[in-house]
């Protein structure tokens, strides 16, 4: 038997029927009607404030968790343009998502030529607005004879 998590509103709900059965013992004493009807109010409008502020809190968290999960998706994208493309495989890339799609570059790669074409890929990734090339060509090694 699994146990049902308690709903946010279930607790201020809870509570102002608590609060009801309290001014109801008290609803003998002269103007009491007016006091108990005033402090109902009061306590619904308390628990639509906290439920509004809940559902905004929800829709935020929302919102950041699609944002993650999109920033995740366009990463795993270049990545894979990246990594399976010939050309780039000596290449040390680093990748990092910024908010709304903008990828940094970060490594070295062989040529300027090897540096253009992992540019030209992360570019071209669908979900990618802006591409910022902190990528280093590496120099050329020469190989000396004696």
């Amino acid at each position: 038997m699994s146990r049902r998590p308690i709903q946010y509103w279930v607790i201020p709900a809870v509570a102002a029927v608590g609060l009801a059965c309290g001014f109801v013992v008290r609803a003998q004493e002269p103007g009491a009607g007016q006091k108990v009807g005033q402090k109902l109010d009061e306590a619904a409008q308390d628990i639509k404030a906290g439920l509004r502020k809940a559902g905004e809190s929800a829709k935020e968290q929302f919102g950041k968790a699609k944002s993650s999960v999109n920033n995740m998706t366009v990463e795993s994208r270049v990545y894979g343009r990246i990594h399976w493309d010939k050309a780039l495989n000596d290449a040390a890339i680093e990748l990092s998502v910024g908010d709304d799609g903008v990828i940094t570059l970060d490594g070295t790669v062989a040529t300027a030529k090897a540096k253009a074409r992992a540019v030209a890929l992360t570019q071209e990734t669908v979900g990618v607005t802006k591409v910022v090339d902190r990528l280093a060509v590496r120099p050329a090694t020469t190989i000396s004879t004696p």
